[in-house]
């Protein structure tokens, strides 16, 4: 199978052994049959149309004024420059290697951000992202020159392309049992987005080209729909909040519209007219009292439209001999017109369903500077959340350093299985509530521990204090008693305060 691109050499792993049920994934991936006597038709139109959907309602509900304001508080959070200009850094800290092999993943990372222009477009590159739950870039490189590494990140819209799994099925001679083995992947492209009834589609229904899988950089967003099919973007549970929303404004404007004026009615008093002149009688009244002069800003032209009756204009009813004589009355306009608590419940369902407090919806709710005691839980679970976004984006920096560091040959890919755990991304930090929430837990820690200095060595220990107190691991005691020794402090008072004194003892 020709495929365009590069791809990385692997060797057979334990990920690559048979098994009798498939392996699951969050990448959307259209899984295609094996093919057989007469060939496998690759069918894209369904899945690959529904998401392009997706994506194109994600960016239209993103202009939405109350989406737009939610995600950018959502971005801003997760994307700050810290004072060098960094928005993410590299943590090696676990990675148990010579210092030259750290040095050399660090300038590799650094090579990724600056192909990425994430300092400078870090906000931008985020918000593609998350509003379209997935982000896709074709990793250029130099053929004839491999070891050049990466040499362009290029973006790719993903409506138009799409990662295809085709499985590899064998039957157990012994068991009978079919046995599934790793199935061949790769991405199909297309420059005119996966339509219905694309011209370019032939016989074998290959709409585009086939791409190898290293020369794609996927990253999703990690939700998937109950089928397990569809990749979902984290704006997917606002759909509803935000139609319910659109429904209602449009509602409330129409209603004040065209209930907020009062209008006139006119009881015309046709007396025995036969309906014929009455109805005329009546026309000829209305077109009396009514002056409906237009201006055309088109054609610059005066013109008559009173021939036309909207809904903010006056009533006009004929009334019989018998009855009351011509009468002029008034319909009130609409009440309680100032309320607005309906739109007001759907805003902040819409703000929950995006996971930003509710708070923040109000621009004259000002930023509070109090005690963690004072944080609302909202707040908290946002930080959280923006946590949990960020380790979910971190997937599109460990892949790009994952081939950087293999194309230029600073590590193999069997290495790599054994970095990547060790490997952490660190963003810059902006949430004051997160600062202020272990603020005030180390407050906490150290009026337990003056409080409990009176029964250290009566009743507790010093080691269990620094363990159950102040929450120190071995390491952490470790660590501070070599720092103590360096500023000075003799080895004799350190194992006094590890040890009771024996007066306490007796």
């Amino acid at each position: 199978m020709e495929l365009f691109g590069f791809e990385i050499k692997r060797r057979k792993t334990q990920e690559d052994l048979p098994s009798f049920t498939a392996a699951e994934s969050d990448d959307g991936a259209v899984i295609v049959g094996s093919g057989g006597v007469t060939g496998q038709y690759v069918d894209l139109e369904g899945s690959a149309k529904s998401e392009g959907e997706l994506v194109t309602r994600y960016r239209n509900m993103a202009q939405h004024p109350e989406c737009d304001l939610a995600i950018d508080d959502i971005v801003n959070e997760v994307v700050v420059l810290n004072d060098t200009g960094s928005i993410v850094e590299l943590n090696l800290d676990d990675l148990d290697q010579p210092d030259s092999i750290k040095k050399r993943i660090r300038e590799e990372f650094d090579n990724v951000i600056e192909l990425l222009d994430f300092n400078n477009l870090g906000y931008d590159i985020f918000r593609r992202w998350y509003v379209d739950g997935r982000i896709y870039y074709h990793a250029i490189i130099d053929e004839k020159n491999p070891r050049q590494g990466i040499q362009e990140l290029r973006h790719i819209d993903p409506r138009k392309i799409r990662k295809v799994k085709k499985e590899n099925k064998k039957r157990d001679p012994k068991t009978g049992v079919t046995l599934r083995l790793p199935p061949d992947e790769f991405y199909m492209y297309n420059e005119k987005a996966f339509k219905k009834g694309y011209a370019g589609a032939n016989a074998t229904g290959d709409q585009g080209v086939r791409i190898a899988r290293d020369s794609i950089i996927h990253c999703t967003s990690g939700l998937i729909d109950s089928s397990s099919k569809l990749v979902l973007g984290h704006m997917h549970k606002a759909i509803k909040p935000l139609n319910q929303l659109r429904i209602l404004e449009d509602a409330a404007v129409i209603y004040r519209i065209s209930r907020a004026p009062e209008r006139r009615i006119f009881y015309i008093d046709v007396g025995n007219l036969p309906k014929m002149k009455a109805e005329q009688y009546l026309r000829d009244m209305m077109v009396k009292h009514k002056n409906r002069l237009v201006y055309d800003a088109g054609s610059g032209e005066i013109r008559d439209d009173r021939k036309f009756m909207t809904m903010l204009e006056d009533f006009w009813l004929p009334r019989r001999e018998g009855g009351r004589g011509t009468e002029i009355t008034s319909l009130p306009g609409g009440q309680n017109l100032g309320e607005m608590d309906d739109v007001l419940y759907f805003q902040k369902n819409l703000y929950k369903a995006l996971n930003v407090p509710v708070s923040r919806l109000d621009p004259e709710t000002g930023f509070s500077l109090g005690r963690a005691s004072e944080i609302s839980r909202d707040e908290l679970k946002f930080a959280k959340f923006i946590d949990r976004l960020r380790l979910r984006f971190s997937m599109l920096f460990h892949k790009c350093l994952e081939r950087q560091l293999i194309l230029t040959g600073v590590i193999t890919s069997e290495d790599w299985g054994e970095f990547k755990s060790s490997i952490k991304y660190e963003f810059s930090q902006d949430n004051h509530f997160a600062e202020m929430r272990d603020a005030e837990i180390m407050r906490e820690r150290i009026s337990t521990l003056n409080d409990i200095e009176n029964y250290v060595g009566k009743y507790y220990s010093q080691e269990w204090v620094r363990k159950n107190v102040l929450q120190q691991s071995d390491d952490d005691i470790e660590e501070m008693n070599k720092q103590m020794q360096e500023e000075g402090v003799d080895d004799e008072e350190i194992d006094q305060d590890q040890q009771p004194s024996q007066n306490d003892e007796q």
